[in-house]
């Protein structure tokens, strides 16, 4: 559990973070929570109850006011993966579309003959080798200089990724039709998985104001 522990340090120091074991008294599971009417693996995040819950001291993970560095030391390198997954499962949203339209016959040829269906099939091409490479690029960075130096690659492919895959996804949907939208392919998993993404861990409007002020800060020194 994270909360705030003293409302009157810095600000970046306030919260701790604590070990709570599921069996502690006082705990009640309210409900799980459902994300797009499905359960994320493995059993869904859920709302709880802690009325009075008591834990030793000992509990605290790190110590008191490390609550947020423990966050963004798994929050920074989270949103890397986000982007990392969300550039392979657009990718095969992109071999399935192009398989489904060498193979769907419509109005006397196949979907892979019709321009739109070219067109759309060539702009996730694009989106995905451009995130493909700002992530390579993210890695890199990271590698070379650690978790700072690579913030602003970070906002850029938390903001790119789920957006791109989404995009893809959403193309395939629509060369598929109704088989796009059903159970039948990774199709509608990708792009309800890349939606939620764009909220998880800070929401696009949030990197996006991160990016920026950084950028302004790099480019001008203010």
């Amino acid at each position: 559990v994270m909360g705030r522990t003293d409302p009157e340090a810095e600000r970046h120091r306030q919260h701790s973070t604590i070990l709570v074991p599921r069996d502690t008294p006082r705990i009640k599971l309210v409900r799980a929570l459902r994300v797009f009417d499905s359960y994320h693996s493995p059993g869904g995040e859920a709302e709880f109850l802690f009325q009075d819950v008591r834990v030793p001291v000992s509990n605290m993970i790190k110590g008191e006011g490390c609550g947020f560095e423990i966050a963004q030391g798994r929050l920074g390198p989270g949103r890397f993966q986000y982007a990392m997954t969300l550039v392979g499962a657009a990718q095969r949203c992109l071999e399935l579309m192009c398989a489904r339209a060498e193979e769907r016959i419509a109005f006397g040829e196949k979907l892979s003959k019709k321009t739109s269906v070219q067109h759309e099939i060539a702009r996730c091409r694009c989106e995905i080798e451009q995130c493909r490479l700002l992530v390579l690029q993210a890695a890199e960075t990271m590698d070379k200089g650690g978790l700072k130096a690579a913030m602003p690659y970070i906002s850029m492919v938390k903001i790119v990724g789920p957006q791109m895959a989404q995009n893809v996804a959403d193309r395939a949907m629509q060369v598929f039709g109704g088989m796009g939208v059903c159970q039948d392919t990774m199709i509608p998993d990708v792009f309800t998985h890349a939606r939620f993404c764009r909220i998880a861990d800070g929401p696009d409007e949030v990197h996006m104001s991160q990016l920026g002020k950084l950028t302004i800060r790099s480019l001008t020194g203010a």
